[in-house]
């Protein structure tokens, strides 16, 4: 489903995650902006692809 160095968000809301291992239905991420920070283990089904939304003002 997810591969090391992928993009994810959690389903409820939250910051963009990088990817940094799987195992099995789990992933370990860390916040793409602070990439030496805390990880987090999160299930793949809790997360999806990140994707930025809307326009962010860009005329």
């Amino acid at each position: 489903m997810f591969s090391v160095g992928d993009y994810v968000q959690p389903r409820k809301g939250g910051p963009k995650l990088k990817v940094l291992e799987v195992d099995g239905d789990s992933i370990v991420a860390v916040q793409a902006s602070n990439e030496q920070g805390e990880k987090y283990t999160l299930k793949a089904a809790d997360v999806a692809p990140y994707s930025e939304e809307g326009d962010f003002g860009v005329c």
